[in-house]
């Protein structure tokens, strides 16, 4: 049985920072097996928000895997986010993803961001052919009998939550997913808790999205998801701060 804590939107920055003190009390006290991230750790991707988020992180004590968010890209520097918009994000990455190796469970990233889009909105979901086919070729390597989640951070499609994805290529991807039969796809990006069955040509597939960790709120509490592997069961639980308001 591997135990995993998702957490999502952390944004440094703008931080909750009574639900991260919660957050890591949970991990010292119960010590999961891993933590995944879902990306948006920051706020407006500065240098002093990837600081504070990997010295949180390295708090905790235990392996962490991150996905970069739309938040993540630079927001002000408009050069760097065109000629190399994940610089800042991967030597965060680097400083803290441990390279997660779980006992029959691998987590396999998927990104959904993008430095612009043709469309005024560019903090919207996209899966780009090359990130599908990454994504697809890392799940293909893995060893027989290996389960798999997938992490990204734009649900694929929506999900019937106050914020909206929009990602393009989204039902592509899910479909592609189903072939492979994935225990189910990780995301955030819209602040509020959910776990559906989404249909698709090749078979329906989980999508569970994490709450936030961050004073952005919109329907709920800050909170993360607890998630419980065993074998080809996957169990979810959402846990919010006992004393967090909705709207603290």
């Amino acid at each position: 049985m591997i135990r995993l804590f998702h957490i999502s939107d952390v944004h440094f920055g703008l931080e909750d920072t009574a639900a991260l003190a919660w957050v890591a009390e949970c991990v010292a006290r119960e010590r999961p097996d891993a933590v995944a991230i879902t990306g948006d750790l920051t706020m407006r991707a500065r240098h002093r928000e990837f600081a504070a988020a990997a010295a949180w992180i390295h708090s905790l004590g235990v392996p962490v895997t991150v996905e970069v968010g739309n938040h993540d890209l630079p927001y002000f520097n408009l050069a760097e986010r065109f000629l190399d918009p994940y610089r800042r994000f991967r030597a965060l990455q680097g400083a803290v993803d441990q390279g997660i190796a779980l006992p029959g469970l691998a987590i396999v990233p998927l990104k959904t961001t993008a430095r612009a889009q043709l469309r005024l909105n560019w903090s919207r979901g996209h899966v780009s052919e090359r990130s599908l086919s990454t994504c697809l070729a890392a799940l293909d390597a893995l060893a027989p009998g290996t389960r798999a989640l997938v992490a990204c951070h734009h649900p694929l499609v929506e999900t019937g939550t106050r914020g909206k994805a929009l990602t393009r290529g989204g039902s592509r991807a899910l479909a592609a997913l189903a072939q492979r039969g994935v225990l189910g796809v990780l995301s955030g990006h819209v602040h509020d808790a959910f776990d559906i069955m989404h249909p698709t040509a090749n078979g329906p597939v989980r999508m569970i999205g994490a709450g936030t960790l961050s004073q952005r709120l919109r329907a709920t509490p800050a909170g993360f998801n607890e998630l419980i592997v065993d074998g080809s069961e996957l169990t979810v639980k959402v846990r919010h701060e006992a004393s967090a308001p909705a709207n603290r």
